[in-house]
């Protein structure tokens, strides 16, 4: 057996994880199945053999045979950060609990005040880490307990996967208990008398982390039990069916059953919805026949339609509202004042704004309209100086028409 080498930095470890990520990538994707051949690897990895050998002598794959697997200890690592694991870690939280004993009695018993700062930033670090894996252990258990009810195909199995899965539920919530009484107990003796900002910080959202946390537990146990009634129900139907069948195939079926009289005693045609065929009916034919208008009103009363009633129709039209009426509106030609100041040499803001040619009273508003219409419709026949001029507390360059 070959000894096993260890990466000296991050940097290398980082370094080797890239260079190699389209084959780790692959073996992440086939961790559930048994099926990465050696053959494929090589193909994978950046230098053939050598890749391998290189990862396999720093611990980040192993041999299976013709087969090519992820060492456990990164398996669990890229889970654990994409949140994919189904492992539910119940063991770390109980870990954490007795750390953050042993560091708030490390830290009322250290007279140094650097490493009773240090003990202090340990407690912080494992009540987060505490908060963390808890919700983490609940998000995944709701994952696994719906991919068991939906995807696990043997009943018995189903069932003691969900039974299982409803143990690791209450071991986190005695988990959470036991947090939280441990909090408690030091809330007087330590959490008071360190008297630090962050830690009350953390100790609050630690706190509602974990009492949120409780509450989806308790969704869970009422998912789990439906769960579990569903899969029995399942299991009787399906019992029922496998007997039913057995007689059937037996020519048993009428004689020791009496599913003859329960069918017949049954009538589930009149469940169904009544079929409805529908037909358009012709536009033309509502709107110019007498048929059409009966048709209509009958079904104004059918449907208590009141905008369809006679009586609330509205008057007829008067002749003076159908004779024929004009409105003259005076508008400004925008291409004649840009043709007129294409000629004029002045520049365009001052052009517009003294402009005697408009065929209706301009105000300073309409004008600034107008101003800034000719200068975006027309930015190809304009010249923009750099220079800028004030009228009033307007601010606006000086535009000139282009020269050829």
């Amino acid at each position: 057996m070959d000894t096993l080498s260890h990466f000296h930095s991050l940097d290398e470890l980082i370094r080797a994880l890239d260079r190699e990520r389209k084959l780790i990538g692959g073996l992440f994707q086939d961790r559930k199945r048994l099926s990465f051949r050696y053959d494929v690897a090589r193909d994978l990895a950046a230098k053939k053999d050598e890749s391998l050998n290189f990862l396999r002598r720093f611990g980040v794959i192993r041999e299976n045979g013709d087969f090519v697997e992820l060492e456990d200890v990164y398996m669990k690592f890229f889970e654990e950060v994409l949140e994919v694991n189904e492992e539910i870690n119940v063991a770390s939280v109980k870990e954490s609990i007795g750390n953050l004993n042993a560091a708030i009695d490390y830290y009322q018993s250290e007279n140094s005040p650097t490493r009773k700062y240090g003990y202090l930033k340990d407690v912080k670090r494992i009540l987060r880490n505490i908060a963390l894996t808890t919700l983490r252990n609940v998000i995944d258990l709701k994952r696994n307990i719906d991919n068991t009810y939906k995807n696990e195909p043997t009943f018995a199995v189903k069932k003691k996967k969900l039974v299982n899965l409803d143990e690791k539920r209450k071991d986190i919530a005695v988990l959470i208990n036991e947090c939280e009484r441990v909090i408690d107990e030091k809330q007087a003796t330590f959490f008071m008398m360190a008297m630090d900002v962050g830690l009350k910080e953390t100790v609050t959202d630690v706190k509602l982390q974990l009492r949120e946390v409780y509450h989806n537990l308790l969704e869970l146990d009422r998912q789990i039990i439906n769960y579990l009634n569903l899969i029995e129900y399942q299991n009787r139907l399906f019992e029922k069916v496998q007997k039913l069948k057995y007689l059937r195939d037996q020519m048993l079926l009428e004689t020791n059953t009496d599913i003859k009289a329960k069918m017949d005693a049954r009538n589930p045609v009149w469940m169904e919805p009544r079929p409805r065929y529908t037909l358009k009916v012709s536009l033309s034919m509502l709107r110019t026949t007498d048929l059409g208008l009966k048709i209509l009103q009958n079904v104004a009363k059918g449907k208590s339609n009141d905008r369809l009633r006679k009586g609330n129709l509205a008057e007829p039209l008067t002749k003076e509202e159908l004779t024929e009426q004009q409105q003259v509106m005076l508008m400004v030609d925008v291409s004649e004042v840009k043709t007129a100041f294409m000629a004029s040499g002045d520049n365009l803001f001052h052009f517009v704004m003294n402009y005697s040619g408009y065929r209706k009273l301009m105000t300073e508003e309409e004008k600034l309209v107008l101003f800034c219409q000719i200068a975006a419709q027309y930015l190809d026949e304009l010249s923009i100086s750099e220079e800028r001029s004030r009228h009033g507390n307007i601010e606006f360059p000086l535009i000139y028409p282009k020269t050829a």
